[in-house]
């Protein structure tokens, strides 16, 4: 027995239809699929007063980027850390902040010789960026399946 294509049926008898999902392929229609986010890994910010270089210049738009684990393992080894725990925090700004004003390298000096202000801004800034983005989940409603995001953790990190 040969087989080949299906041919349509000639005789006065039609042959019985196949279903309608297995004649064609089922395709989800565009509003169906997820919708695909791009990750944001540099986030812009402007200091409350702004830091001021060895010329006078105020220097208050910058750029921050994602922080990785080697950022925040790398100051633990670093001897100021050991010594000051609270050094911790201008040592990684120093390392995640990529941008600021017209300064040309940017480095934990920089970050150590701003207002206190400017430092408590980019610490809580920090924190916002890379530890609470992190701890939500998009959800569906079960009865009317309307998609919204809950909050998995804590407002800090280590809470819970």
């Amino acid at each position: 027995m040969r087989r080949g294509p299906a041919r349509p049926a000639t005789d006065a008898v039609a042959a019985p239809s196949a279903p309608a999902d297995v004649a064609a392929p089922a395709v989800a229609p565009a509003e169906a699929q997820p919708v695909r986010r791009q990750l944001q890994t540099e986030f812009a910010f402007e200091l409350p007063r702004g830091y001021v270089d060895d010329m006078g210049t105020v220097h208050r738009e910058g750029v921050m980027r994602l922080a990785t684990a080697r950022d925040e393992l790398i100051p633990l080894r670093d001897m100021r850390v050991q010594e000051n725990p609270a050094y911790l925090s201008v040592v990684l700004l120093g390392r995640v902040i990529t941008q600021l004003g017209t300064v040309a390298h940017m480095h934990d000096g920089v970050v150590e010789n701003m207002f206190a202000s400017d430092l408590a801004f980019l610490q809580d800034f920090y924190r916002q960026v890379n530890a609470e983005g992190h701890t939500r989940a998009g959800v569906s409603c079960p009865h009317c399946e309307q998609p919204f995001e809950v909050e998995l953790g804590g407002s800090r990190l280590g809470e819970s």
